[in-house]
């Protein structure tokens, strides 16, 4: 009989700040500093980027970095299905932050084709992804109700080794319900992860994850742990 094995629990580095600020400078700094390591070692950044506030916050100060940005590719863990051009996109809102205003090549710029709709936008975005075997760096946001990405408290998280690397939801429990995500597996493809959460509406959820109750967040599971980047108010 084959034996059954499970994954490990997911391994957590809190790492707590006085005010959002100084959580944001530390994210930027780390950011830089994965960059910079990749490029040395292998040539190229690969970075998937996530949503939110405190993350748009930290690509407003990586705009401002002197970075070797023709080396870096940018991939994006979830997408809403809206317009290519709309202000709720997760791509729009970093074009606008950073991404604009800093030298990475276009075609380094991996966008996830989200107005075709769900499905027809996870098949093509896994093929994007489809070379990559580990990221460099994945960043992450929480959400009140535990989830990260577009991967939501009972919905279809793709956290098993056959999951596919990208998730068509297509009834999300916030607007919009269309959404495409990486996978918790996908996201778990990484040489480092980092989490930012930051906000009180957030500190039932971060109790929960500490506690051990299975929030989405607690699905990315990467060999080298995860680094959690939160407002020591959260602890509270």
């Amino acid at each position: 009989m084959p034996l059954s094995i499970s994954n490990p629990p997911q391994q957590c580095r809190w790492h707590c700040f006085n005010t959002t600020a100084e959580l944001e400078q530390a994210a930027t700094q780390a950011i830089l500093q994965a960059a910079l390591q990749a490029i040395n070692l292998r040539g190229t950044f690969h970075i998937v980027l996530a949503g939110g506030t405190t993350p748009r916050r930290v690509y407003e100060s990586l705009r401002k970095a002197d970075a070797d940005w023709a080396a870096w590719h940018v991939y994006f863990g979830d997408e809403r299905c809206l317009p290519a051009d709309h202000v709720e996109r997760n791509s729009w809102i970093v074009a606008q932050a950073w991404l604009n205003h800093v030298a990475i090549p276009l075609t380094q710029i991996h966008l996830i084709p989200a107005e075709k709709g769900a499905q027809a936008a996870a098949s093509a975005y896994a093929h994007t992804l489809a070379g990559i075997e580990l990221f460099d760096l994945v960043l992450l946001g929480l959400g009140e109700d535990g989830h990260t990405a577009s991967l939501f408290p009972g919905h279809e998280l793709g956290n098993t080794a056959d999951a596919p690397a990208v998730i068509a939801e297509e009834n999300a429990p916030k607007y919009p319900p269309q959404r495409v995500s990486l996978s918790a597996h996908r996201l778990s493809a990484a040489r480092k992860v980092i989490f930012m959460v930051s906000g009180a509406i957030k500190q039932q959820a971060v109790g929960d994850w500490r506690t051990g109750v299975a929030i989405p967040a607690a699905a990315i599971n990467p060999a080298n742990g995860v680094d959690v980047y939160l407002e020591a108010a959260l602890l509270a």
